[in-house]
């Protein structure tokens, strides 16, 4: 089983904090949509057969494309891939994008799942970020998504400068008063290059706080586990049966196909990435050429990336699986550094099989890279 992501690069305005691929011009709307379908043609043979089991809208905001235009690019999907009968189909979405008429459109297509850029219920924090939604929509808009999707994701930012511990404890509670199945929350990054970056600089923003990003991200976890939620990924929380597939199957080392400009693929032995610029993207695949480049992972490559997405996941990282795909060499190397970790308390091993503990979790992908080989 495989899945298909298509990267929809264009933006109403730039949220301060993303490094994501977009643009905020949609001049190049059309053309865009004519290649990311030409791609989806070009590529037909890459998954070599296997079905495919997720499509995932990603962006960018793909909310910004009209249901026809989302459909047409379903249906290409279709035309050239064997997708198997129920698809998990996900669209990232605005909530300022939701409408009550577009989600009932919506809600008539193969969409079977909405991922919510909501990030904060208050006012402060949304114009800190930049974001184009305000409160009121946001909860406007849950109100009506959840009476016409069952599989509903809200996003969620902790470590908000001048975001009371008490304040996110009610972001959370809010999302939950909707009925939510599913919640992905990150800490806020200050990534390079961003409009962050640029305004902590200059000190018109508060930088943010590892210590209190780290005291939310454990109220998180904890009022999530009492709500029936499970931690699957180390930013991902979903109760039984509503973990989201298509990143799953990132974690799991499952093959993906990326469409559109800066967009990654992952066949199992080689990971490639799209050129991340409209203009280029559009000119390469306009002469039928794929603006991509590849790389193949070596042993290490594999192992390393293995053991970081392992850390980050409820399944860990299988003992016997480094020993059968890696070799001995691998498990004495891995055994002998994670033992100081499983010391600290922040790993242990259950079922052969190496995991965080809930000290551990915040700390994941700084353990995962003491854990790495070099060469």
């Amino acid at each position: 089983m495989a899945g298909i992501y298509i990267h929809i690069p264009f933006c109403k305005q730039a949220c301060f904090y993303c490094d994501f691929h977009f643009s905020t011009s949609l001049k190049k709307k059309e053309e865009m949509l004519h290649c990311l379908k030409k791609e989806i043609a070009l590529r037909k043979e890459e998954l070599k057969g296997e079905k495919v089991e997720t499509i995932y809208f990603g962006g960018g905001t793909p909310s910004v494309l009209n249901t026809s235009e989302i459909n047409n690019l379903i249906a290409t999907v279709y035309h050239h891939f064997d997708v198997i009968e129920n698809p998990e189909v996900t669209l990232e979405a605005n909530p300022d994008d939701l409408s009550e008429e577009k989600i009932i459109e919506l809600s008539k297509t193969v969409i079977n799942r909405l991922s919510i850029g909501v990030q904060s219920f208050f006012e402060k924090d949304l114009k800190l970020m930049n974001r184009a939604h305000n409160a009121s929509e946001a909860k406007k808009c849950l109100k009506i998504a959840t009476q016409y999707f069952n599989n509903i994701s809200v996003d969620l930012i902790y470590g908000i400068p001048d975001c009371s511990n008490k304040e996110w404890e009610e972001n959370i509670k809010t999302a939950l008063d909707f009925g939510i199945s599913h919640i992905s929350s990150y800490a806020l990054t200050v990534e390079p290059k961003t409009a962050l970056e640029s305004l902590i600089a200059k000190g018109e923003i508060k930088n943010v706080d590892d210590v209190k990003a780290e005291e939310q991200f454990q109220i998180l976890t904890k009022t999530l586990k009492k709500e029936g939620f499970i931690h699957y990924e180390l930013s991902n929380f979903g109760k039984e049966n509503y973990f989201s597939k298509n990143n799953s199957s990132y974690w799991l080392g499952k093959s993906y196909l990326g469409i559109g400009p800066s967009a990654h693929s992952f066949n199992g032995i080689q990971r490639s990435w799209n050129v991340r610029n409209n203009t280029h993207y559009i000119k390469a695949i306009l002469e039928d050429k794929l603006p991509i480049e590849r790389e193949t992972l070596s042993k290490t490559d594999r192992y390393n990336e293995y053991v970081m997405t392992g850390l980050r996941t409820v399944w860990g990282v299988s003992l016997e699986k480094i020993k059968n795909d890696f070799g001995d060499d691998f498990l004495n190397y891995l055994e002998k550094l994670s033992n100081r970790f499983i010391i600290e308390d922040l790993l242990y091993i259950e079922n052969k099989t190496l995991k965080t503990t809930q000290k551990g979790k915040f700390l994941a992908d700084g353990i995962a890279s003491d854990l790495f080989k070099l060469n």
